[in-house]
C-alpha cells in the first residue's frame, strides 16, 4: 500500500505517554506510529519544537511504498523481549514513492513494557539495518535523495514544550541518516550498540541518554526480522520472541 495505516491495534500493554495511558497504536506505513487516531502523511514536517499533530514515536518518518509486487514489506505484532510484554513493526526492504525499488530501507520500531517498575513505564527501541534512501519524489526528493528528508525521533503533539520532543541528529538533513552519511543511522547510538537507539519513558517523560556515541561497526541491533509475511499491504504477525538477530 501507500501512506496506509492501521485501525487501532493493541499494544497488549498500557502504555503512558507524556501523561496519557494507551492500550492501542496505529501502524503508519510511513515509518512511524501515532496513538490518537490513524495517520498516513508521508512528507516529515519534523518532530520538534512547533510539531502539533497526533502524539507520534517515529523510526523513520519518510514516504514509503510496499505496492511494488518486488517491494517489501510492513509487518506488526505483539510479543515478548527479554521476558516482557513487547509490540514491535518492522519495515523490511522497503523502497520508496513513487513504486521505487531500487534502494530498499530495513528498519525496526519496538515498545517494550517496563510496568515492573511503575505502571505505564515501557522502553522506546530504533533498530536500524540498512538505510539507502531518504525521500519520495512526492517530498520534492530525486532517485531517493535530497528535498525534505526522512526524520527520527518522537513527539507528544503538543505543540513542542520543552521535554516533549526529540529528533535524533541529522533528521531533515539530506544526507546525514544514510549508510554513510555523517550521522548514518546504522553505525550510530546512544547506548553504545551500532543501529541501536533507545529511550526509557518513565512517569510518562521520555528519558533521552547522553550524547550518541559512535562506535565501531558491529553486529547488526535488529531484534526480529523475518514475519515470514508476503505482501504489499501492512500485514499483522502473531505473538513472536523478540530475540536478537546475527547480522
Amino acid at each position: 500500500c501507500d501512506d496506509c495505516f492501521t485501525a487501532a491495534t493493541p499494544l497488549g500493554f498500557t502504555a503512558n505517554f507524556f501523561g496519557t495511558s494507551y492500550l492501542n497504536t496505529f501502524v503508519s506505513n510511513n515509518g512511524y506510529i501515532t496513538f490518537n487516531s490513524g495517520q498516513g502523511t508521508f512528507t516529515p514536517s519534523g518532530l520538534g519544537a512547533g510539531y502539533s499533530g497526533q502524539p507520534i514515536i517515529a523510526a523513520f518518518f519518510a514516504d514509503v511504498d510496499t505496492r511494488p509486487s518486488n517491494g517489501g514489506t510492513t509487518t506488526y505484532g505483539t510479543g515478548t523481549f527479554d521476558g516482557r510484554n513487547a509490540f514491535g513493526v518492522t519495515w523490511t526492504d522497503v523502497g520508496y514513492f513513487s513504486n521505487q525499488t531500487d534502494k530498499t530501507n530495513t528498519f525496526q520500531l519496538l515498545l517494550v513494557d517496563r510496568s515492573d517498575l511503575t505502571a505505564g513505564d515501557f522502553d522506546i527501541y530504533f533498530n536500524y539495518d540498512r538505510i539507502l534512501w531518504e525521500t519520495g519524489s512526492a517530498s520534492g526528493g530525486t532517485n531517493g535523495f535530497g528535498g525534505f528528508s526522512a526524520a527520527a525521533g518522537f513527539n507528544a503533539g503538543t505543540g513542542g514544550a520543552p521535554g516533549t520532543f526529540f529528533q535524533l541528529d541529522g533528521s531533515l538533513v539530506n544526507g546525514a541518516l544514510l549508510n554513510g552519511g555523517p550521522n548514518a543511522l546504522v553505525s550510530n547510538s546512544n547506548i553504545g550498540t551500532p543501529g541501536r537507539f533507545l529511550f526509557t519513558v518513565r512517569n510518562g517523560q521520555v528519558i533521552i541518554p547522553g550524547t550518541p556515541a559512535v562506535p565501531e561497526p558491529g553486529t547488526w541491533a535488529m531484534m526480529l526480522i523475518g514475519f515470514g509475511l508476503i505482501g504489499t499491504a501492512l500485514r499483522r504477525a502473531r505473538r513472536k520472541d523478540w530475540t536478537p538477530l546475527p547480522q
